[in-house]
């Protein structure tokens, strides 16, 4: 089930809302977790008890790990967990790609499992993870109550797409939340706004991302305009459910961190990706880069830390070599910044602007081509090594054609237009305060019109 649908907009969620607000306390984390289970269960009802299996999995190890604190018990407990949450992500999500690079290095012909990717499973699998390693570390206690751990781990507005959120960071929320008119209120209007970031420009992008891999009259110009498209659109389409996912957190009481912080205004690639998926980004950094070292080694050590979490990071978002790739390529360039551009960077901020976008827009012709040969293609069209021509009339009609969208979202992935609203809320705050739920209900109207009408509507996230 889809955020941006008709079923979960006017169907599940309404329902969902009614009963949580009439329950009491004591029962609200029971209809969470209830209502997330027949969420998750829409879609993929085979793998509900898989989920669940993790989370039983979760919560014995993490009260043994408790229990045993301090002895040999408590660790090999925690690698258990550890082993049963990675063993069941890499058969599900990464067996496949195993056996056919096994196959292509000894010449074997091992059949597939063609084992289907289950919903969100890279989420949830990181979520318990983070869980059993805070209650080894003593970050936080063991969760005694299974239906609070559960209704953690499924929580319908995160369990598909993110952010992943942290035990530790909604632990007291879990029992003690706070619910008003305020943050409700404040839940509705970043819902959407990340509603409208990905119908209104996401998918349009998404389109003319399309137009281009189907089109047999490409150019330089178009190489470059897909690039720019679909950076764009995996901006606007991740930013856009994390808006949501934050807005339907708020509603139910909670506060999910941040995932997005306008990454292309950064001027270097270590500013970028302390902007882009913070959540996941994070992650790494407190469970696989500091635990490694971090840069409190030799320096040896340091870049083999570096590649270590850039090659799991790539491997996170897919079973394909095009993640790993994409993954090494920005850790080249991180110790790059780290050994010689950082100070150079720092004193030529435009320069370093123009640096990473450009940087940034090869990386997503990497991450989003359907195999190498497609990718490296376009990655020299750009730069004119194919032999196209600088533009065509199929590419000048088509920048014609999404300019204006394009326009739109290369001004909102920019902190601009929230400075200029925060001025206008200062300075007319009665038009400001009468504008703003009309504009609101306006934009949920004209969504629900693109929804009944419209059938490009994908989340690029939900492979991962």
């Amino acid at each position: 089930m889809l955020f941006s649908s008709i079923t979960f907009l006017y169907y599940f969620f309404p329902a969902v809302l009614i009963l949580y607000f009439i329950a009491p306390k004591m029962l609200k984390n029971t209809v969470l977790l209830l209502s997330s289970l027949i969420f998750y269960a829409w879609g993929e009802p085979k793998y509900i008890f898989l989920m669940l299996i993790s989370i039983v999995c979760g919560y014995v190890c993490g009260l043994l790990i408790e229990k045993f604190k301090g002895k040999t018990a408590s660790k090999v407990t925690l690698v258990f967990s550890c082993l049963i949450s990675l063993g069941m992500l890499g058969y599900f999500k990464y067996a496949d790609f195993f056996i056919t690079n096994f196959n292509a290095v000894t010449g074997l012909s091992l059949p597939l499992l063609k084992i289907a990717l289950p919903i969100g499973i890279s989420f949830y699998t990181f979520q318990i993870l983070s869980y059993t390693v805070d209650v080894y570390r003593g970050t936080v206690p063991a969760q005694r109550n299974f239906i609070n751990l559960a209704a953690y781990v499924t929580m319908f507005p995160q369990l598909i797409a993110g952010p992943i959120v942290r035990y530790s960071d909604v632990e007291k929320q879990l029992t003690e939340r706070t619910h008003s008119i305020a943050k409700a209120s404040e839940g509705v209007r970043r819902f959407v706004c990340g509603l409208s970031k990905k119908i209104f420009i996401a998918n349009i992008l998404g389109e003319l991302a399309g137009l281009f891999l189907a089109s047999k009259e490409q150019s330089v110009l178009f190489c470059w305009i897909y690039a720019a498209a679909y950076s764009l659109q995996i901006y606007f389409d991740f930013s856009g459910y994390s808006d949501m996912a934050v807005g339907l957190g708020k509603i139910f009481g909670f506060d999910f961190m941040e995932n997005f912080n306008y990454p292309y205004i950064s001027s270097s690639i270590t500013e970028f990706w302390r902007r882009w998926h913070i959540s996941l980004g994070s992650w790494f950094r407190d469970y696989v880069y500091i635990p490694l070292g971090g840069n409190r080694v030799s320096k040896l050590l340091w870049f083999r830390n570096i590649f270590i979490v850039w090659m799991l990071t790539g491997f996170w978002h897919g079973a394909n070599w095009n993640f790993i790739v994409w993954g090494l390529y920005f850790a080249v360039f991180l110790i790059m910044e780290k050994l010689w551009l950082k100070d150079f960077l720092a004193k030529n901020k435009i320069f370093g602007h123009f640096y990473v976008l450009i940087l940034v827009m090869i990386s997503f012709v990497i991450f989003g081509a359907p195999d190498f040969r497609l990718s490296f293609e376009c990655i020299k069209g750009m730069f004119g090594f194919a032999g196209l021509p600088l533009a065509t009339a199929e590419t000048l009609y088509y920048l014609k054609s999404y300019g204006l969208i394009l326009a739109i979202a290369v001004i909102g992935s920019m902190p601009l237009p929230k400075k200029l609203y925060a001025m206008a809320e200062k300075k007319f705050p009665a038009v400001t305060a009468v504008a703003e739920p009309v504009a609101v209900v306006a934009l949920l109207l004209l969504a629900t019109a693109y929804l009944v009408d419209g059938s490009f509507n994908p989340f690029l996230y939900f492979r991962f």
